[in-house]
């Protein structure tokens, strides 16, 4: 059994980690960048290891003790055998699990108990529990999936922002002051999409709810869009036996009010964070009542 256990969030946008005693007592916390593991895993190997090494630091504990610490990592890509695999191989723990940020998001949420999640930030995915059982629903990656997610959505906001540049799509207050933002030339449009990962996407997202907020046709129209697709995703949880839905994520509270009349009764508060959630299954697998070996 190891002295530490780490239970690790690496989102899209930051990456945080905490450490905790064999018995899941937190004693430092710590961040960092960006954990992609699909859109760039070199980076998220240095934030996951930076936001470790913070947490021990906070702590009082020397960083270099992560090396002989139990760890276990959420992340969004864990579907992705190729991605966890190049991953989990660099990590430099003495043991660690590599889990879907859907998992940890939904123990810190429901605990124990039956129910689903719904994760909307920098991507978005969707992971139910009944009886024991675990079940998902996207979680795809950005190119193919993640539909509804500030990524997505961003991403939608620049091209209907070059349609309306172009005059095939009515322009807004939202598409003016967004290819205001890029000198009125799509051509830095193109240019900062061709580099641009998830988290940059995502980065254009509040922008959206701001403007719809001020009844910007544009905007309107784009998260009416988005939220249908949720709204879809949410069917599929509801069908297989879902009757608690949280909604988590940073876009989660600006996406509520425009989700359909038929999910509200379902949603629920959250009882703790994704953080909160990694640790306690960490504490479960590696811990002092793990009943294994570290």
């Amino acid at each position: 059994m190891p002295h530490y256990i780490l239970g690790i969030d690496g989102g899209g946008t930051s990456c945080r980690a905490a450490v905790a005693d064999a018995t899941g007592r937190i004693l430092g916390r710590g961040k960092s960048g960006a954990a992609n593991i699909l859109s760039d895993p070199d980076n998220a190997l240095i934030h996951i290891i930076g936001a470790s090494k913070a947490a021990f630091e906070e702590a009082g504990l020397e960083p270099s003790q992560i090396s002989s610490a139990a760890a276990l990592v959420g992340v969004a890509g864990s579907n992705v055998g190729v991605a966890v695999h190049y991953v989990k191989e660099r990590l430099p723990f003495a043991k660690a699990d590599i889990e879907s940020d859907g998992l940890i998001a939904l123990q810190g949420a429901l605990g124990d108990s039956d129910g689903a999640v719904a994760i909307l930030g920098t991507g978005s995915i969707y992971i139910s529990r009944r009886d024991d059982e675990i079940s998902y629903i996207g979680g795809w990656g950005f190119q193919i999936g993640d539909l509804g997610s500030g990524a997505r959505l961003g991403h939608a906001l620049l091209q209907e922002s070059v349609l309306a540049f172009d005059r095939i799509h009515p322009s807004s207050p939202l598409t003016d002051a967004v290819m205001v933002e890029f000198n009125s030339d799509p051509r830095e449009v193109v240019e900062f999409a061709r580099a641009a990962q998830p988290g940059d996407f995502g980065r254009h997202a509040p922008k959206v709810f701001d403007y719809a907020g001020r009844n910007d046709p544009v905007a309107i129209a784009l998260l009416k869009a988005s939220a249908q697709t949720i709204d879809e995703a949410l069917d599929a949880v509801v069908a297989r036996g879902s009757r608690k839905l949280c909604l988590l994520g940073g876009l989660a509270p600006l996406y509520r009010p425009w989700l359909a009349e038929r999910h509200q009764p379902l949603f629920v508060d959250s009882a703790a964070d994704a953080l909160t959630g990694s640790v306690a299954l960490a504490a479960k697998r590696f811990g002092a009542h793990s009943g294994g070996e570290a």
